[in-house]
Formats: C-alpha cells, sequence, structure tokens
C-alpha cells in the first residue's frame, strides 16, 4: 500500500461566508487540523486557501461539520492537478451508480498524491489500480491491463446502511501519463469484475485557474451544480 504524505500542496476552496463570525468559525475547524502550513481566509471572495499536506476531503468534510459546504476550485499549480469520478456498472446500481471520487495532485514529476473517497459500498478491503485505457464502455473490464496497483484500502467507516473509505495516498506516478486512462476498484485482488468501480482521470483546474462562478452550459451556479453532485453521490 501506497506510504501516507506529508508533502505539501496549495489548494483554494469555495466557502459561503457571510460575517466575521463565518470566518472566526472556519479558522477555528481548521486550524485543528493536522497537517496545515498556511491558512488564508477571504471574506469577500468567499474563498479558504490551504497550504499544507492535509486530504481535500478532510478540509471539506471538517467545514461540513459547522454547517458549511466547500467546493475545491484548485489545487496545485497548472497541469498538476485531476479528477475522476467512480462509478458502478452493476445493474443493482443503476439509480444510483456514483460510489466516489479520486483527486489527484502532483506533487513533483515522479509523484502525485490521490485523495481517494468511496461512498456507500460494503463494507471490507478493496484494490484499486491505474489501468492502461480510458475505455469504459464495458466498465472495468473494458479498461486494459492495470500499470499501477496500489495495493488495499478499507471500507470500515459506517456510513447508514453502508460504508465509506477515505485515503490519501503518495503514488510514484507522473501525472501527465495518466490523464485519458482509468482508475478502477475493485473487491478482489489482481481482478476486476463488471461490479469494480472505475473511471476516466481528467484535469481539473491548478489554483487560481477557476473563477468560475455560472456555467456557461447549464446557467447554473457553483453552489447548484453541488447540490446536484451530492445528489448523484459525488461528495
Amino acid at each position: 500500500m501506497p506510504s501516507t504524505t506529508k508533502d505539501e500542496f496549495e489548494a483554494v476552496y469555495a466557502v459561503p461566508l457571510h460575517c466575521e463570525g463565518c470566518v472566526d468559525s472556519v479558522k477555528k475547524v481548521l486550524t485543528s487540523l493536522e497537517g496545515i502550513s498556511k491558512l488564508d481566509i477571504d471574506l469577500k471572495s468567499q474563498k479558504v486557501t490551504v497550504f499544507g499536506s492535509t486530504a481535500p476531503s478532510k478540509i471539506i468534510d471538517s467545514i461540513q461539520t459547522i454547517g458549511k459546504d466547500a467546493i475545491i476550485r484548485g489545487a496545485g499549480t497548472s497541469n498538476s492537478a485531476a479528477v475522476c469520478i467512480l462509478e458502478s456498472f452493476d445493474n443493482n446500481d443503476k439509480l444510483m451508480p456514483v460510489k466516489g471520487l479520486a483527486r489527484i495532485v502532483s506533487i513533483n514529476p515522479d509523484e502525485i498524491l490521490v485523495d481517494l473517497t468511496m461512498n456507500g459500498v460494503e463494507k471490507g478491503k478493496y484494490y484499486p489500480s491505474f489501468r492502461e485505457s480510458g475505455n469504459i464502455w464495458k466498465g472495468a473490464l473494458s479498461t486494459g491491463k492495470s500499470i499501477y496497483d496500489f495495493g488495499s484500502v478499507e471500507a470500515i467507516e459506517k456510513e447508514g446502511n453502508l460504508f465509506k473509505c477515505q485515503e490519501f495516498l503518495k503514488v510514484p506516478m507522473n501525472l501527465n501519463n495518466l490523464i485519458g486512462r482509468s482508475l478502477v476498484i475493485s473487491n478482489e485482488k489482481d481482478k476486476v469484475s463488471s461490479e469494480s468501480l472505475c473511471g476516466v482521470i481528467a484535469r481539473s483546474a491548478g489554483v487560481w485557474e477557476n473563477d468560475k462562478y455560472v456555467c456557461s452550459c447549464t446557467g447554473k451556479t457553483i453552489w447548484q451544480e453541488r447540490t446536484d453532485a451530492v445528489q448523484k453521490g459525488i461528495k
């Protein structure tokens, strides 16, 4: 299993801030986390900038504990971040196919950090891997051979009637070699099936590269899109 990381990077989050009390509440909850070296909260722009080694999923979870939400607006430098939405292609999951998300940021040409979250899955061990192809026409079955095996992660945290998993891992890979490929999570070691989760790895914005608050395609604000995403299982 890849090692837990202490490497630092910068990330920017949109957070609904209405007053100095909001700023103080966010500051209090985030300064209680380990791994944050620098924190800047801008009331006017409603942005929180974090520099450190804390997983974005942990930062978002912490902000949610005070009744607010957060959207990551950028991480790392230009062309150094990616995202992968993990979906189930099992017929039993047609109503709620999205089961997780991987946020990826490059810390140098040879290493990346993978913030992996799975939601609404069965308890037990899972085996993530990067695959040679981004072809998910047949789900994980069409993604080709593994180009990197993570080892195992565990879903042991109770979430309703099912379980969740959060891992923050350092992986010896070049991000540019992963764009367009896929990430697969199987419940069997060295084997994928039609029940495996998978998604295509796509670039995402670096720090300060995404100032959009209204989508030009849908006309929805980022918070309306966030609500849609949560309803689909993207947390």
